[in-house]
């Protein structure tokens, strides 16, 4: 018992061009117009899967969307200030020792 579909047959026609018998020249009425759709990449949805998952509502999922990328911005923010504070830390530390050093050295003759 063979269950399989017959092959489809390819004819060549005499320009050159191959198509399926069940295209042949008789019933073959050109290209066939193929309409595509392009669509975007969808966005990333790592958060909402795991809320989903979890058994969170949609008011949860529509909040970690709105406040995880807010979070992140707020989050950097804080650390770049961070950042700079300290930074400004080493400045003036290492400005208030230059000038303790100095003076320590003038007072000695003294």
């Amino acid at each position: 018992m063979n269950h399989l579909p017959e092959p489809a047959r390819v004819v060549r026609l005499p320009d050159g061009t191959h198509v399926y018998a069940d295209q042949s020249p008789e019933t073959y009425n050109g290209p066939q117009v193929v309409h595509q759709h392009i669509h975007q990449a969808a966005p990333d949805k790592t958060v909402q899967r795991i809320a989903l998952g979890s058994g969170v509502g949609a008011g949860a999922v529509a909040a970690g969307v709105y406040f995880g990328p807010l979070l992140v911005g707020v989050l950097t923010a804080i650390a770049a200030n961070i950042a700079m504070l300290a930074f400004l830390a080493l400045v003036l530390g290492w400005g208030l020792h230059t000038v303790v050093k100095s003076l320590g050295s003038v007072f000695k003759g003294v």
